[in-house]
């Protein structure tokens, strides 16, 4: 039998079109496969592809595939997926808990008085184990930069922090050799504008994008450090990839991190398979 599935296509961290991190949201009435969800995602070809599983009397159920593999946790499409779920299917409501695969109950809340859709999502801290930078394959650095990195931290993704901006900016990545790491690899330095405390990018070689434009999970591991290092429980970060974005951020609770940004839709349609 075949299936029309209701499909959007948002673009996260962002107040407009065309800039943020563009995931695709798919809503489902009934279970589907994983290879079936697998091929959906491999066909939208974005980063990631959310699917909202739908249940009487049960939280929706949120799991994210890239084109290459179902993932633990992902932001921006988490940010995407909250966005539907309270802008079109859910428009009374203010926020969302919805159950994970890998990671227990995500909350979203939608902001209170906001002009835009803006949404803050609770996520677990990802603080990392520290690694000395000598540890790090000489491959993956060199792949990376001219620039060592002076600390590292290891958690689901290798960071790697910066002495400065221009560093993080200069960084032109050989992907070829990149993707012979198994690790999502961030790069992060203090920022240059003093709007914002610190300035990031995330690669990912292996999974068919390169780098991602902007990257909710990555914050699991950077609010932590910056917030030691700085002193703050809330920071502003500053995403700057080709399509960049940004991100509110607050430390809770000592192990969850709130995330927060606006999001936009772009696309609606129907997925028949």
């Amino acid at each position: 039998m075949a299936h029309e599935i209701k499909i959007w296509q948002v673009d996260s961290f962002a107040k407009e079109a065309f800039k943020g991190n563009p995931a695709a949201v798919c809503v489902l009435r009934e279970e589907l496969s994983d290879a079936l969800m697998q091929n959906i995602a491999i066909e939208n070809n974005l980063s990631e592809t959310a699917f909202i599983l739908m249940r009487d009397g049960k939280a929706p159920l949120l799991r994210w595939f890239t084109p290459m593999f179902e993932i633990d946790l992902c932001g921006h499409a988490t940010l995407a997926a909250a966005h539907i779920y309270l802008s079109e299917l859910e428009q009374s409501a203010d926020e969302v808990e919805f159950d994970t695969k890998f990671v227990g109950p995500l909350k979203v809340v939608k902001k209170a008085g906001s002009n835009t859709d803006n949404y803050v999502m609770n996520f677990p801290s990802r603080a990392g184990d520290e690694v000395g930078v000598e540890e790090i394959p000489a491959f993956v650095l060199d792949a990376l930069s001219t620039k060592k990195p002076v600390e590292a931290r290891q958690s689901r993704d290798l960071m790697l922090v910066y002495e400065c901006e221009d560093d993080i900016r200069a960084i032109d990545p050989d992907f070829q050799t990149l993707a012979q790491y198994k690790d999502f690899i961030i790069v992060t330095a203090p920022s240059d504008d003093p709007q914002y405390d610190f300035v990031s990018r995330f690669f990912c070689a292996d999974d068919g994008i390169a780098e991602d434009p902007v990257t909710g999970s990555a914050h699991c591991t950077l609010a932590p450090y910056w917030a030691q290092r700085s002193g703050k429980k809330k920071m502003l970060a500053h995403q700057i990839s080709k399509r960049g974005g940004v991100l509110d951020i607050e430390i809770i609770d000592g192990d969850r991190v709130l995330i927060g940004g606006d999001a936009v839709t772009v696309l609606e349609g129907i997925f028949k398979i």
